[in-house]
């Protein structure tokens, strides 16, 4: 049924454009003909909103990935430098909630880790909607910040990382044996803002996977139970998400493909001063809104990206 249900997605829209364009056609031919003015008039006004459709359709073309349908599971940790990038780590998850909000996408916080002074060490979320998985694959990678730091006193210009990580979350039609001897549990107080409302017992639950040292944590849920089993199903998309990259990999070796290797590679550059420019080093798409991108205006980024990988994946 949801197979179903993707197919009449795409094949409706494409039938209704596809009649739209044939009647406008015949329209044009027909006032070409007559020298109806006002038959130009009605050609005038349907033609922008027909080539608006068109785009808007032609972009769902790029979701079309195996998994982009998904929720994403996405993580946002700050890299080294201290306060300064921890703080650079809480204004990007500041700006993709606000993307997030801007798609109606849902978002299950999962983890968060507040920086020693100010901003984020980490943060986990399942970003739930349709393609959210194929939206956000465009971000995983190192982002680096330029900027005259608040934190400096003497006023210097600093450079900051923060490292963005996306999988799907797997359907529920795949099954991912997860060996009870590979992984190691530990449970600790979950973090809290303080007051009456600190947890008093051991309710979050960090699960380590012993053979590929991934670890996934939880602390965001009502009970350890909960937590265990939000963090169990991070592990399995990300356990899964590794024996899919390999198979890629295998395929195009195979045909005789060289991929370069982007994963935690830099992606892309914020610069706020002295100038004022966000750009995508891997489609060379830039743009100087650095205040709408940090809004949560990553769109005309996103699709940068997603058309430039057309044809490579």
């Amino acid at each position: 049924m949801q197979k179903l249900s993707a197919t009449r997605a795409f094949v409706e829209p494409f039938q209704s454009l596809d009649k739209r364009a044939a009647d406008l056609i015949e329209l044009i031919e027909l006032a070409d003909l007559e020298g109806d003015a006002d038959m130009a008039g009605e050609i005038e006004s349907e033609l922008p909103k027909l080539e608006t459709e068109y785009r808007a359709f032609e972009r769902t073309l790029l979701l079309s990935g195996e998994y982009d349908a998904s929720n994403a599971i996405f993580s946002l940790n700050a890299g080294a430098g201290g306060t300064e990038a921890q703080d650079w780590a809480s204004m990007l998850i500041r700006a993709y909630l606000r993307w997030a909000q801007r798609h109606k996408f849902s978002v299950e916080i999962i983890e968060e880790t507040a920086g020693d002074e100010a901003g984020m060490k980490g943060f986990s979320a399942i970003i739930k909607g349709e393609n959210a998985y194929g939206f956000c694959k465009s971000e995983a990678g190192v982002h680096r910040l330029v900027r005259i730091s608040p934190f400096n006193s003497q006023g210097k210009r600093m450079t900051s990382f923060a490292s963005v990580d996306v999988v799907p979350e797997i359907p529920d039609n795949i099954e991912i044996e997860v060996n009870p001897k590979d992984i190691r549990l530990d449970y600790f107080l979950s973090g809290g803002a303080g007051g009456q409302n600190v947890q008093k017992n051991e309710t979050a639950v960090r699960i380590t996977h012993l053979p590929t040292g991934i670890v996934t944590q939880c602390q965001n849920e009502r009970s350890q139970l909960q937590n265990r089993e939000v963090a169990m199903r991070v592990l399995k998309s990300k356990l899964f998400e590794i024996e899919w990259r390999k198979r890629q990999d295998h395929i195009a070796s195979l045909r005789g493909e060289v991929k370069s290797n982007e994963w935690g590679s830099q992606i892309r550059s914020y610069v706020f001063q002295p100038y004022q420019m966000v750009k995508d080093l891997r489609s060379g798409f830039e743009t100087s809104d650095i205040s709408g991108v940090m809004d949560g205006d990553f769109d005309p980024l996103i699709y940068s990206y997603l058309e430039h990988t057309v044809g490579q994946n």
